[in-house]
């Protein structure tokens, strides 16, 4: 078989809602379709990829940069032995030549979005679902049948008040969803614990059903400050309260914080992800980390960290990726992951799962598409069709 072609396009997904650092209104994202040779049912197998939310298209360096070096490289460094398929971990390590380390930024999404686009054409090749294929590979034929799962939201909207925030995560639970999570960190502390005040009426005052994300906005004193007032609410987790390299700031908030801390969506590298794990203090029994993998050189580089991670005595079941797609939730699936985020009401059309999935008590089961299912999300694989 044979890669023909490899096409980006920058896709616009913005919305009307802003964390504590940034607003989404001009957000954008690259799509990716890696198109082969090879046929099914009279059509040609492709495989699409994007370099999930929160960050901006990386159109350049994946135009530029990024395919021209698979599509003049020798076959022995895209295929497998037999040339019957993709090679994954070829692509990671051709992609990663000639490229400098250090300051991974955006050269690390063009890079994941790129995977993502070949772990679907790689499945969608072999005729299987990827999570399935990923437990045959990785996992000894394990895979998660159901998969926890979260609502996210509880953004600051342009109008925002305490019955829209209410009403937001009402509709994450009326949708199957038994946790949800809102942002804090774009108000002052007093407002921050009125808006979380009003989120625990939502789970009926249960704090395990009820994270908090200030996106890296706060200092080590503000962290402290929120911490402080925030720990007899028991929450599930108290998500990104420093900046993501502040490692030393991470390992004094998880002194004196006692409870649960999440944190990696960030970190865009293996290299990140090994600092964090040596001088962050997190702790292996209590916190999750969240990296995600289309952000940060691909699954291939994840399953890298993933084995780092149980070499220290880490769990993957810590594991909960951010980005709330389905590539990820394929992922936690297939490798035995502890649970994915999902965005069920913003960001689309990236965000969300299949049309045909549904959430019931915090439990979604994966596709059975080949692939990673795209062709299931009906606004996504609208703008996808039409990259080639």
């Amino acid at each position: 078989m044979r890669i023909k072609k490899i096409v980006e396009k920058t896709v616009p997904f913005g919305s009307a809602i802003a964390n504590s650092y940034i607003n989404f209104n001009k957000m954008t994202s690259s799509a990716v379709a890696v198109v082969t040779d090879v046929v099914y049912e009279n059509k040609p197998v492709i495989g699409y990829g994007f370099n999930s939310v929160g960050r901006y298209a990386a159109t350049s360096i994946i135009q530029d940069r990024m395919i021209p070096k698979i599509m003049n490289a020798a076959p022995k460094d895209i295929y497998e032995e037999d040339e019957s398929n993709i090679d994954p971990f070829k692509i990671n390590k051709l992609l990663k030549k000639n490229e400098k380390p250090g300051g991974h930024g955006d050269r690390a999404h063009a890079v994941g979005a790129i995977d993502m686009a070949v772990w679907d054409a790689v499945a969608k090749i072999e005729q299987k679902p990827l999570y399935k294929l990923l437990a045959e590979r990785y996992n000894h034929d394990n895979y998660e049948k159901k998969v926890y799962t979260y609502g996210a939201g509880g953004y600051y909207y342009e109008s925002d008040n305490m019955n829209q925030l209410k009403d937001e995560l009402k509709s994450y639970l009326d949708k199957g969803f038994t946790d949800v999570k809102m942002k804090i960190g774009g108000a002052d502390l007093n407002i921050d614990l009125r808006r979380i005040e009003t989120a625990l009426e939502v789970v009926n005052g249960c704090g395990s059903r009820l994270m908090v994300d200030a996106n890296g906005r706060f200092d080590l004193k503000e962290a402290l400050d929120y911490g402080f007032a925030i720990k007899d609410f028991e929450l599930k987790w108290y998500e990104e309260p420093l900046d993501p390299l502040d490692f030393a700031s991470h390992q004094l908030l998880a002194e004196y914080y006692p409870g649960a801390i999440a944190t990696g969506e960030n970190l865009f590298s293996f290299e990140d992800a090994r600092n964090l794990l040596r001088h962050g203090g997190l702790r292996p029994d209590i916190d999750s980390i969240q990296l995600d993998p289309p952000l940060s050189y691909g699954l291939v580089e994840y399953m890298k960290i993933l084995k780092y991670m149980e070499s220290l005595g880490w769990s993957s079941k810590c594991c909960i990726p951010h980005g709330g797609n389905q590539f990820c939730l394929h992922i936690t699936a297939g490798l035995g992951l502890g649970g994915n985020e999902c965005y069920p009401g913003v960001f689309q059309p990236f965000g969300g799962f299949a049309d045909d999935l549904s959430i019931r008590e915090g439990y979604v089961i994966p596709t059975e598409i080949p692939g990673i299912g795209f062709e299931a999300k009906a606004n996504l694989w609208k703008i996808l069709r039409n990259i080639t």
